[in-house]
Parts: structure tokens; sequence; C-alpha cells
């Protein structure tokens, strides 16, 4: 598939000229029309919801778009809490999943009236220890173990991930969480990560509906929802082709026709908690070229790193890139496009081919709407970028300023040292 930018050349000058490069732009478009996509295709289900994972892109602005859409948050700390209470998310609108958690978290989701879903057996003691009692609704995140298969590719390993109870355990949990008052129960997993094909949802659902069944019959709890997490991936390569989210939605139907109805489970709402899937497509970083070095290689050195876009230095992760106004060029110039990090790593491409870059160039890394802005850091004293959203109107809003060096040095408020830039 052609990757094609949401944003022209003329548009970026146009922004560039209140908001400095780099920055992190979102297509409004875009995001509200894959939110109904997903409602659509799961629309046979009488009780879903999708639950924005927060971590992907936190940010109220964008909250506040999916809301529209009927979503809930998922969160995985307080602060992610916080934002979602903040954008008058309610009760069981917010999914609380964590690990390793502590216990002050626990106490802000229930007081939230925010579904808890466990992570590990251990962390039923903790709950009860901290707010006094076990929640009347209550989820579970179960991890089978092994690898993750579909036909004879693996798609991942949940045997290695640190996430969710084994077999064995989910089964007591769920006898101890009943003994103890909960009334209402949820299943959750998540078995493999940016998969691109259309059978990865109905695959795992398969292994939820099964084990929710044998949950029911064996233990007597109730089972409301049944949460199939992330997952759905996005192609982030020209090549791929992108999953077709009616396609899932209609597998997974199938799935709960063969399983969960003929065991009395007909009525169970089903859950997803998709950022990458939601968001990535419609967010890129939008750096401007600034520096060429002709070495052993050839290098364009562009005003953004590693602390706006953290996934090719952390996974060699790939995303594409336009060059602004050179669309129908030819690709005949390999470069590495490097940040100015310490760090050797910090490339957003390498070997790649792409059209002769001039410097002032403006590039458009593609598909960092998830996991892309939220993953910054402040190595090298480098300061975060802003965040716009690109209306449907064709209009343009700040939707996050940008770090400044105040901003940087705030912590040191009780310091003298620093009062000079504070």
């Amino acid at each position: 598939m052609e990757k094609k930018p949401f944003v022209t050349m003329e548009q970026v000058q146009e922004m560039a000229g209140t908001y400095p490069t780099p920055f992190h732009l979102y297509d409004e478009k875009g995001i509200r029309e894959n939110a109904k996509r997903l409602k659509e295709a799961f629309a046979w289900n009488k009780g879903f919801r999708e639950y924005f994972a927060v971590k992907a892109t936190p940010n109220p602005f964008i909250l506040n778009i999916l809301k529209d859409y009927g979503c809930g948050t998922d969160c995985s700390s307080l602060t992610e809490l916080m934002m979602s209470d903040a954008c008058g998310f309610h009760g069981h609108e917010i999914m609380f999943s964590s690990n390793d958690t502590p216990p002050e978290e626990f106490q802000f989701a229930n007081d939230l009236g925010a579904i808890i879903n466990l992570d590990d057996i251990t962390h039923i003691q903790c709950v009860e220890d901290t707010i006094g009692y076990i929640p009347e609704t209550i989820s579970c995140r179960y991890n089978p173990g092994g690898l993750f298969k579909i036909s004879n590719d693996i798609m991942d390993n949940p045997g290695d991930a640190k996430y969710g109870m084994t077999t064995e355990q989910i089964f007591e949990a769920f006898k101890i969480l009943k003994a103890k008052g909960a009334k209402n129960f949820g299943i959750h997993a998540f078995l493999a990560s940016n998969t691109v094909t259309n059978e990865y949802y109905p695959m795992l659902a398969k292994v939820l509906f099964e084990v929710a069944v044998k949950l029911h019959e064996e233990t007597g709890a109730d089972i409301k929802f049944i949460n199939l997490s992330g997952g759905i991936g996005i192609p982030y390569r020209p090549e791929q082709e992108p999953n077709d989210i009616f396609a899932i939605g209609e597998g997974v139907r199938k799935v709960y026709e063969e399983v969960l109805v003929p065991a009395g489970m007909g009525d169970v709402a089903l859950y997803t908690e998709l950022g990458r899937f939601m968001l990535a497509p419609y967010g890129c970083l939008v750096t401007k070229a600034i520096h060429e070095k002709h070495t052993h290689k050839e290098y364009i050195g562009v005003d953004a790193c590693a602390v706006n876009l953290m996934r090719p230095a952390m996974y060699g992760a790939y995303h594409h890139i336009t060059v602004l106004g050179k669309e129908n060029a030819p690709c005949d110039h390999k470069y590495d496009i490097t940040g100015s990090l310490c760090e050797n790593n910090d490339k957003f491409a390498i070997d790649r081919m792409l059209p002769q870059i001039d410097m002032g160039d403006y590039l458009v890394i593609h598909d960092t709407g998830a996991h892309g802005f939220s993953m910054g850091y402040n190595y090298n004293g480098k300061l975060k970028s802003a965040e716009l959203l690109l209306k449907e109107d064709g209009s343009v809003q700040m939707i996050r300023r940008a770090e400044t060096p105040k901003d940087y040095f705030a912590t040191f408020d009780f310091c003298d040292i620093m009062k000079k830039y504070l």
C-alpha cells in the first residue's frame, strides 16, 4: 500500500511559521473515521466498548475525540487515571490494567469506580488490604504461556511475558474472589503485539472464550465481559496490507457464536483496548533537515531526535519517511536520517532510499500517532516537542505546547543554583 502523508507541504510551511519543528501532528478526520469503523465492526455485540490505551497517546484532546464514539480508557498508572477522570470518564468507563502496582494506585482506581484488572493472583490480597474489600466487579489477566502461533507463524511468546496469571492461577483467583464477594467477572489477555493479520483477534477470542466457559462451569463465576486487549497492528511498511477491522469483527462474531452462545453465555460483553490501531496511522512527526554529512556514509541530520520518537532507536522499528514536495521524485539517494543525541542508535532510518534531500526540506515520519510522543524523554537535555491537531475543517490547534528550558529545570525549584533559568 502506498504511504501518503495526510498533510501537504504548504500546510506544514504554514504551521512551521507558528510552531517550529519538530512537532507531532494528528489527523482528527482520520481518528474519527477509524473510531467509527471499529464501533461498527463490533456493533453486533451489545455491550462492546473500546477502552483506548491511554499510554499510546496520553492527550486529553485525543481522549475527548474518542469519547464521542463511546470509548472508555485503559489506564496503567496514577497519572493516566487522573487524566481520564479530568476528561470526564466515569466509573466503568475506565479500566485499570497495571502490573507491579503500588497499593495507592489500586485505591485511586477504586475511588474512581474504575474496573480493576488484576495482573497477578497476589494482587487479590493487596487490593483487599488496601481498600478493605474486593469490588463486586473485577477482572483477571490471563497468560496461557508457551508460544502463540497462527498457522505455522510464531506471533509472540507469552511464556516470556511478565503479564498475567497461569491457567491454574486464574481458576484459583476466581474462586478466591468469588468467596470474597466479587459478583461480576472479566477476563483479559494480551498474547501478541502489532499483528498485521485478520486472524489474530479471532484466534485470541477462541482461547479466551473457551477458558471463560470452563471458568464459569468450574467456579460458578458470572462472567460479564471478555477483554481482547490490544495487538491489532498497523502496516508500518508500504508493502504490508492493513488489517480489515470488519473482517476481524466478523471473525470474532463467528467464534462467539460457536463457543459462548451454546454455553448460555451469549450476553457476555466484549471489550478492546487498542492504542496503535486507533491512533498510529493518524499521527506523524514533522521535522526539518538541518545538516548533511558526507563521511563513510551519507547522513541527513534533522531537528528531531529519539527524544521525539524512540521506537527506531529502541526496537529498530521501521517508520516510513516522506520528503514533502518530493513525493514523485526518484528515490535514488541512500541516507541515514539522524538526530543529534549522543547515541549512535539515534537514527530514524538506516540506508533508506529517498529523494535527494536539501537543507530546509520538511520530512514527515509516518505512523507516530501511538507510542510516539508518549515514549519521549529528556536525555541530553532535549526538550519534548509540541503536539498539534489538524482539525476536520483544515485549521490547526496546539494540543500540547513544546517544552521549554524552564520546564526542564522546574523540578529544581528548591535550588538557588538554577533560579536564573526558572
